[in-house]
């Protein structure tokens, strides 16, 4: 029998108890950015787990991407595989819900285990950020599956590998699933534990840049040597100086130097920007190169330049703005109090925004301290989480509310 939209009727329909020990599991398995065996093994778990649904699972490689070593030599960083879940690819309207297995504790960190802290908490690596979001996109998506409409529509799910370390093994894999969809969820935790929603996001971009200089002896003969260490100094002054109402510049380590008699030849600057547009995004872009260009220029180095914005700003326009409304009022159904807020972080939402689609990234579970051995997820929100999701996509299947 297909479940009605009924409130107690679709909370009901969700298996809680399942949902739990599933998350426990899930959590209990190691997925490091950098733990490729570990995230292989999840990938496989989480692949048959979403065979349970009408579609086609693949696990896509990733990506190519590369850093820069501390002694300036470009490498590639290897990253784990993506699960990709395509259900009905030829209906008219479709919609894309996004996730990562990865978590930013490596496999020698001591935060490994699975806590109760109350009856209604557990303690556990990637519980809340985001075993518990990926449970909740699989029995929401369950729960849609056996209501009315479900087959009107399509979706495909993406759970990456690599967001904890900006996606760039699978931002294009994101971009291109989210092209033309129309709307999006993305299952981060709630940026508080009373479920609030992330409204408007700033952006956010890594930078490596390595200076070549000239080396000679500090006393003998300095006025030969070019000082990579003095360049990048001069370098950092100038990016802070470009710090504005709508952009924050975050000098985060120099790296290089030899003894103290010896002209350094090398230094590598890595620093953060957080423009909260996308105006300060290309604005900073173009300054910078004109600043390094001077640097090349005064201190007689050579620069290069790695990097850039990873994540570009995601405002909330008019369309997500009804996105939004659409999942309080879905909330309000179902008893749950649901607002937002704008946040300075960034997440895998801030892609999809990029590509027009409106979006909703923290329809995950409710939890907090994410990112340290405290992390918590309140388990009543995994079936709180998923009867909400089902309801919102259950109303977007019909095309009225966008």
């Amino acid at each position: 029998m297909k479940p009605d939209s009924a409130p107690q009727t679709l909370l009901d329909t969700v298996d809680a108890d399942t949902m739990l020990r599933e998350v426990q599991d899930w959590a209990a398995i190691n997925t490091g950015t950098a733990n490729i065996e570990g995230l292989a093994k999840m990938a496989g778990v989480l692949a048959d787990a979403f065979s349970a649904l009408p579609g086609d699972v693949e696990l896509v490689d990733s990506a190519t991407v590369t850093a820069i070593s501390a002694e300036g030599r470009e490498f590639e960083k290897p990253h784990g595989q993506h699960m990709v879940l395509r259900v009905r690819p030829q209906a008219q309207r479709r919609f894309v819900l996004t996730g990562h297995m990865d978590t930013v504790f490596p496999a020698d960190h001591p935060f490994q285990e699975v806590t109760w802290l109350d009856d209604h908490t557990i303690n556990g690596p990637g519980t809340a950020d985001m075993k518990g979001g990926l449970n909740v996109i699989l029995h929401a998506l369950k729960t849609f599956e056996g209501m009315e409409g479900a087959d009107r529509v399509g979706y495909d799910v993406m759970i990456n590998a690599d967001e904890e370390t900006g996606s760039l093994a699978s931002r294009g894999l994101i971009e291109e699933l989210a092209r033309g969809k129309y709307a999006a969820l993305t299952y981060e935790p709630s940026a508080l534990p009373d479920g609030t929603l992330a409204h408007a996001r700033g952006g956010t971009g890594n930078y490596s840049i390595t200076i070549t200089g000239r080396s000679a002896h500090a006393g003998r003969n300095p006025h030969d040597g070019r000082n990579a260490i003095v360049a990048a100094s001069d370098l950092v002054l100038r990016i802070k100086a470009l710090e504005a109402g709508d952009i924050t510049v975050n000098p985060a380590k120099i790296e290089g130097g030899a003894a103290n008699n010896v002209v350094p030849d090398l230094a590598i600057l890595r620093f953060n920007i957080r423009p909260q547009s996308t105006d300060a995004m290309h604005r900073f872009d173009g300054e910078l190169d004109a600043i390094l260009r001077l640097i090349e220029s005064e201190h007689e180095v050579g620069v290069h330049r790695h990097g850039g914005v990873t994540r570009p700003p995601k405002p909330v326009d008019e369309k997500a703005q009804a996105l939004f409304d659409l999942v309080k009022a879905c909330g309000a159904e179902l008893g749950q109090t649901i607002g937002w807020k704008p946040t300075g972080g960034v997440c895998d939402g801030n892609n999809i925004a990029a590509t027009g689609v409106p979006v909703v990234d923290t329809m995950g579970v409710r939890g907090g301290a994410i990112h340290s051995p405290d992390e918590f997820m309140i388990v009543p929100s995994l079936r709180e989480r998923a009867a909400l999701s089902a309801l919102v996509l259950s109303k977007l299947s019909t095309g009225e509310y966008l």
